[in-house]
């Protein structure tokens, strides 16, 4: 690297510390944007050279004039060459900053595709990609028009929630109708799509230079809404490889990557196959490394870690490098993780060899599991999913989850 390069990373929940830790064992001068409420957490303080502390709106969101100002500041000595943001949540307001400030990088429209569900349906459709049937809720005609070509039920969800949270699932045009008027005046903010029942996927990924040079394709065995939503126990596992599942899944997410534009990031899609017609559908994508610890599987599986590797890559490409993958793994990886009434789990009676990762969350016990084939890993997680419900859940209802229940 000819330079030092500066990266300007933001993270207003506490994540990205594989990223900041790479960036800067890359030589990269390391900033970082966080929330104040989130000082005490454990940066790795060694990696970052600034830290800029942000006040939430009480409101919710952040000043974007506030961010502006401290950097302009900082700017006067020394310039920003990339900006990253490490949650979806911080995505409009990186992209924000690198347009009022002309850094290179994903602005807000290609940005949208990333973090609006609604841009990325609209985009998805217009590039020939199957969606399941939508409508935003701007007009009561088009919604109408909506509930009479698709029969419920319906997920009425927020267009840029990064998660689960305030997603409802509605069997009546007149539930649907009193979820809409609930909403008052935010309704704008959400959309209406049919509900999808069938096998979901997640494809994890990074695009260096506009190509896909890393893909890892998992299933979901108890999809992120249902858990959320009435609990139970979570888990995926590794597709198997040169499968034609897997093909699907790539086939879709390159494609569909390609037609967001994106250019460089690590990203997570997520794709559902219907039980109704075997045809794989886009759900949604984002641009980021996965959250739920899912990253940990997929490096069980390939090697890769995705928050360093996205790193490395955009170090790169600042530097006009090639940016190489390093050897990758071809082993099958499952993750398991529950919420438990323990404040700290004792997770020792789990203490099998293939066991590769262990949450240290209060409240949450997890592993993820690594083995040669998919059938152990399956094994390992009917194995731990009655463990957990007789050791740690025993004495709550059992809210365990049929598999591949729905988007």
């Amino acid at each position: 690297m000819s330079a030092p390069y500066t990266f300007l990373c933001i993270s207003t929940i506490f994540k990205g510390n594989d990223f900041l830790q790479a960036c800067k064992e890359s030589g990269n001068t390391v900033w970082l944007i966080t929330d104040s409420l989130l000082a005490e957490k454990p940066w790795v303080r060694e990696s970052i050279d600034t830290i800029f502390y942000v006040d939430q709106l009480p409101s919710g969101g952040y000043d974007l004039g506030q961010m502006v100002e401290k950097l302009a500041i900082a700017m006067r000595s020394q310039k920003i060459d990339r900006v990253v943001a490490l949650d979806d949540l911080d995505m409009e307001r990186a992209a924000q900053i690198r347009e009022y400030f002309r850094i290179p990088g994903m602005g807000q429209t290609t940005g949208s595709y990333f973090r609006d569900k609604l841009a990325m349906r609209t985009k998805a459709l217009e590039a020939g990609i199957r969606v399941p049937g939508f409508s935003a809720l701007f007009n009561d005609a088009e919604i109408e028009a909506f509930i009479a070509e698709f029969p419920g039920p319906w997920m009425l969800k927020p267009r840029s929630e990064a998660k689960v949270t305030g997603i409802q699932k509605l069997h009546t045009a007149e539930a649907l109708w009193a979820g809409i008027q609930s909403l008052g005046s935010d309704r704008h903010a959400y959309l209406v799509e049919k509900y999808t029942s069938g096998d979901v996927f997640h494809i994890d990924s990074i695009t260096y230079n506009g190509r896909v040079v890393f893909l890892w394709s998992s299933q979901y065995l108890s999809p992120p809404f249902e858990v959320a939503s009435i609990g139970g126990i979570f888990k995926s596992i590794t597709v198997p490889f040169d499968s034609a599942v897997a093909h699907s899944l790539e086939t879709m997410a390159v494609d569909l990557l390609k037609a967001f534009g994106l250019t460089q990031s690590a990203s997570h899609t997520e794709i559902i196959r219907s039980h109704d017609d075997g045809r794989y559908y886009f759900l949604e994508t984002s641009s980021r490394v996965v959250g739920a610890y899912l990253s940990e599987m997929v490096e069980a599986s390939s090697g890769v870690n995705l928050w360093k590797e996205w790193a490395k890559m955009e170090t790169a490409v600042v530097a006009n490098e090639v940016y190489k993958l390093p050897p990758l793994r071809q082993d099958y990886a499952g993750i398991i993780k529950a919420r438990v009434p323990q404040e700290w789990a004792d997770d020792r009676i789990f203490d099998d060899p293939e066991i590769f990762w262990r949450m240290n969350e209060p409240y949450q016990i997890g592993l993820v599991v690594r083995a040669s084939t998919q059938q152990r890993v399956m094994e390992l997680l009917d194995k731990y999913t009655l463990l957990i419900q007789e050791q740690f859940l025993k004495n709550t209802p059992d809210t365990s989850l049929p598999a591949n229940s729905g988007q």
